[in-house]
């Protein structure tokens, strides 16, 4: 049997085959519908924070003399007025590390929540299958292929096939967004919209216009690109700049964040998006309050989130964020003033709708006859409790057996409100007035 392709054809094959090697990931995989879709609930964002972050110096538990004995270099001082170097008191017993200073004006302000001793029950001090773990949903289980997040939107009824659904920030999706629900990869916006070459663009965009004009599935799909294309364009066409004072750090971590603030607020249609910041595996020189690595990154984590937080303003009713580490460190430090891999850790959740102002969980202490294995925090929150209570009340979703299966006995910390009908997204007609709105503010 003959094949007999035409030009148009062989010129949309071209297209792929060229989007493939040079275009931003998306291109192939775009949706058809209507891109301003609005989720049911909240936009979550869920920052990885990869390498083990060291939970214990990040929520001192100032009151834990178990802790100064361990750590004769890196420990934080308790809280001492007129010493900057010593923790933030919280409760009488935690205290945040100095260099998350950003982060006390939010928990007073009771939008932040802090959750101590939470992990995965999995006893693996291997980076790679903790992670994989985690972003899995399914601690010392690799059969099942999606990602939690992906497994969510999968599940999520709705009407939302925006390409830009679930945004990872990288040069490759998480693992916690892979499954049969097409996510974005994006370094930044300016590269997705092929690093702000408008002339470039345009001379694409006319191709493709002239390529797909009928109502096949390649045409709708290419229109469809278009219409992002259109969309991202008036992202990349004025100059972003943060609201309410906002500063973002200038990094990776802070250009991903306000990456993500931009998209929210061009209501793209966006309900989940991942962002990683990474080099926390801390072995040596770690740092105690001042210099060293830890304080660097927590630094830069907590005015990278503060900063996202400023400038969403209201949007953060509907917006929450959480943070997550795939191990923490061991109590003793090392002969490299470092610690460890270790096990239980801490996770933060920000939103307008979250209880904060509180650290949750059961403190399992720091004795010696209290730590796990060979001589980390003990886990007493599973973070498919904080995951799954999220996912339930903020995101509006109860299937939490597709979600993480195989999981049943879920111990809610109340950290949520549950969605009502007054912290919802608004009418789609409000929607379309943003959308013609300037970008922005």
């Amino acid at each position: 049997m003959s094949v007999t392709l035409s030009r148009r054809t062989l010129l949309k094959s071209g297209i792929i085959a060229l989007g493939a090697l040079s275009w931003p990931a998306w291109m192939p995989r775009i949706a058809f519908a209507a891109p301003d879709a609005a989720p049911k609930g909240d936009t979550l964002v869920c920052v990885f924070q990869r390498g083990g972050m060291d939970g214990l110096n990040a929520v001192v538990p100032h009151g834990e003399a178990a802790y100064y004995a361990a750590r004769d270099s890196l420990a934080i001082p308790q809280p001492k007025a007129g010493n900057p170097a010593s923790a933030i008191d919280l409760n009488g017993f935690f205290g945040l590390h100095p260099n998350l200073r950003p982060f006390k004006e939010l928990y007073d302000a009771q939008k932040l929540a802090i959750i101590d001793a939470v992990g995965s029950p999995d006893p693996t001090h291997s980076h790679f299958d903790a992670m994989d773990f985690m972003e899995r949903g399914t601690p010392g289980e690799k059969a099942i292929p999606t990602g939690w997040l992906a497994r969510h939107l999968q599940v999520m009824a709705g009407d939302n096939q925006s390409p830009f659904r679930a945004v990872g920030m990288g040069s490759i999706v998480q693992a916690a967004l892979r499954g049969p629900v097409p996510a974005t990869a994006l370094q930044s916006i300016a590269q997705f919209h092929l690093n702000g070459n408008a002339q470039e663009v345009a001379k694409i965009q006319s191709g493709l216009a002239s390529l797909y004009q009928g109502d096949d599935f390649v045409d709708v799909q290419g229109t469809t690109t278009l219409q992002a294309m259109d969309l991202l364009s008036r992202i990349t066409a004025s100059k972003y700049e943060p609201a309410n004072g906002a500063k973002y750090p200038d990094t990776g971590f802070g250009k991903s964040l306000m990456a993500v603030a931009q998209l929210i607020k061009a209501e793209l249609g966006v309900e989940v998006a991942c962002v990683d910041i990474g080099g926390w595996d801390t072995h040596a020189g770690e740092g105690g309050a001042d210099g060293g690595e830890l304080p660097r990154l927590l630094s830069e984590f907590a005015q990278g989130i503060h900063a996202f937080y400023m400038d969403m303003g209201d949007r953060m009713n509907r917006t929450t964020i959480v943070s997550m580490s795939e191990f923490g460190r061991r109590l003793q430090e090392n002969n490299s003033k470092g610690t460890d891999h270790g096990h239980g850790n801490v996770m933060f959740v920000m939103g307008g709708n979250i209880r904060g102002g509180q650290v949750y969980g059961d403190w399992p202490g720091l004795a010696r006859d209290k730590l796990y294995g060979p001589g980390d925090l003990a886990i007493t929150t599973d973070f498919r409790d904080v995951l799954g209570e999220i996912v339930k009340n903020r995101l509006g979703n109860a299937k939490l057996d597709a979600i993480f299966p195989g999981y049943k006995d879920y111990k809610f910390r109340n950290l949520t409100t549950p969605l009502t009908a007054q912290n919802v997204l608004p009418h789609p007609a409000e929607l379309a007035a943003r959308m013609a709105a300037p970008v922005g503010g």
